[in-house]
């Protein structure tokens, strides 16, 4: 059969195709037609032919549903983190206001260890004073974490501690890891210090602080590292050793935390889906966003638990000696005066169960309950949101194939549909 030479390779395929057909082999029964289309000769002959040069309306549409998808990702990506700075830093600051004081607070006669004997402070010092002022001192808590992101990040840059770790990680990169973390909680002491004193003090007894009073009375207090305080102020070397063992153990217990419930939920999802679905990197927002969200306020959840009894230690050492005036935390009407005399971690803890009783370690733990029953609460909407973008996006996809496994388009029966063409009735 004569051949134009402008179309060698689709004239190669018709003359095989006719010639099996004059042999009786139908084309629907053919499995030479029905083989990948890269096996084609005319598909190794001429590369240009192939699906880059050739794309069908299908497959356009679905490229752009995939670019379409991919953007609205990012977009749902970007918008978890914000959410999840928000939750974190500014609608939990006042349950975090409310629990400090509770901590600080010797001589209450309510433990507060249920959210429920809160509701009645709450709605005094809201009555009395102003609606913000539960986000006291959100400015300079901002301003130490900051401060304790910008310490690590020169630590790393002028050491070889790693700043990031992964789980295929060896155990002497963990530990130079977490000896970094112990770094950057050394030079964050003082100013920590400082700033719990401008979010516990009441603001009917006191003035306002400054923008970087927190910095100014970190300097101040890390200036006397080591003198004696006319005052009961406990000197900084004394409050390092506590603050780096708290530190490290929140951030070891909420990572490992985080790792087994990231871990469980991809099981679960394995088992629901199949292991093969499971294995796609492509998934819901859904699946892509939320695992990560409910494991770390999960293990910030287990880690705060576990070490509420060191870290009301803690603040009452922070505080012992700063004159500072707290809110009344039985009425929420009045302000009393913190007057406290401990010499260490040991004599504050002993202390306390001697005074208080064991409860007295836990006051304020219904702040704590309040704080993530409010991150609960913006966890279950984020995965109402994910349901309903992911069901959107969704919504008039058509069905993904594998192009390795699909018939040439050009050899399909239906492009011959119709058409007169030799050896085809």
């Amino acid at each position: 059969m004569a051949k134009m030479s402008s179309w060698d390779g689709f004239e190669g395929g018709m003359e095989r195709t006719i010639n099996r057909r004059s042999l009786g082999i139908h084309p629907e029964q053919d499995p030479y037609l029905h083989q990948p289309y890269s096996s084609h000769p005319s598909h190794a002959l001429h590369p240009s032919a192939g699906p880059s040069a050739t794309s069908t309306p299908t497959q356009a549409r679905n490229a752009a549903e995939k670019r379409s998808k991919e953007y609205v990702y990012r977009f749902a990506g970007l918008g978890v983190s914000l959410a999840s700075v928000f939750s974190e830093h500014i609608l939990s600051h006042p349950c975090i206001v409310l629990r400090r004081q509770c901590q600080v607070h010797n001589t209450a006669r309510w433990n507060h260890l249920t959210p429920f004997t809160l509701f009645p402070t709450i709605f005094n010092i809201q009555r009395h004073q102003s609606v913000l002022t539960l986000w006291k001192g959100i400015g300079s808590t901002l301003m130490v974490k900051g401060l304790a992101a910008a310490s690590e990040a020169a630590i790393h840059e002028f050491t070889p501690l790693p700043k990031e770790v992964t789980r295929h990680s060896s155990l002497k990169k963990m530990a130079e890891h977490i000896l970094l973390k112990g770094l950057g909680f050394v030079i964050i002491t003082p100013f920590y210090a400082a700033s719990l004193v401008e979010t516990v003090q009441s603001e009917i007894a006191c003035e306002r602080p400054g923008v970087f009073d927190c910095i100014v009375e970190g300097v101040k207090r890390l200036a006397s590292f080591t003198s004696a305080q006319p005052t009961r102020l406990l000197p900084v070397w004394k409050l390092i050793l506590p603050t780096v063992v708290y530190g490290v153990l929140h951030y070891v217990i909420a990572s490992l935390a985080k790792y087994q419930v990231m871990l469980t939920l991809k099981s679960e999802r394995l088992e629901r889906k199949g292991p093969q679905d499971g294995e796609r990197p492509e998934g819901t927002m859904y699946e892509l966003y939320y695992p990560e969200l409910a494991a770390t306020i999960s293990g910030n959840l287990l880690a705060d638990t576990l070490l509420f009894p060191l870290e009301t230690v803690l603040h009452r050492l922070y505080l012992q000696g700063t004159r500072t005036i707290i809110d009344n935390t039985d009425t929420g009407l009045e302000v009393v005066p913190i007057i406290t005399r401990y010499d260490g971690v040991v004599d504050c803890y002993l202390t306390i169960i001697t005074e208080e009783g064991f409860a007295g370690l836990y006051k304020g733990f219904g702040a704590l309950v309040l704080q993530y029953g409010l991150h609960m609460a913006i966890l279950k909407l984020t995965r109402v949101v994910f349901d309903l973008l992911s069901k959107g996006s969704s919504k008039g996809r058509t069905v993904q194939f594998d192009a390795s496994h699909a018939v040439d388009p050009r050899y399909s029966r239906e492009n011959y549909k119709g058409h007169d063409r030799p050896g085809y009735s």
